[in-house]
């Protein structure tokens, strides 16, 4: 194998900005901030919300109802 070829490594300390932190190996240092984890990500916490899409999509049908393709 070749050698001096492969990124510097360092015991990095990843923070979130809810406060939690973790230690990883890194290429980008040893501070590395995030701004969600999987203590304050709303998948993982369970609190998630759904958007209305169905509003959403019945605004959409009703301002292009009228719309006409070119042919």
């Amino acid at each position: 194998m070749k050698k001096d070829i492969h990124p510097k490594t360092f015991k990095a300390t990843i923070r979130c900005h809810c406060g939690f932190e973790a230690q990883a190996l890194s290429t980008k240092g040893e501070l590395v901030q995030v701004e969600v984890c999987s203590n304050c990500h709303p998948f993982f916490t369970g609190k998630q919300r759904f958007l209305d899409t169905a509003g959403r999509i019945d605004r959409f049908r009703k301002k292009y109802a009228n719309f006409e393709k070119k042919a």
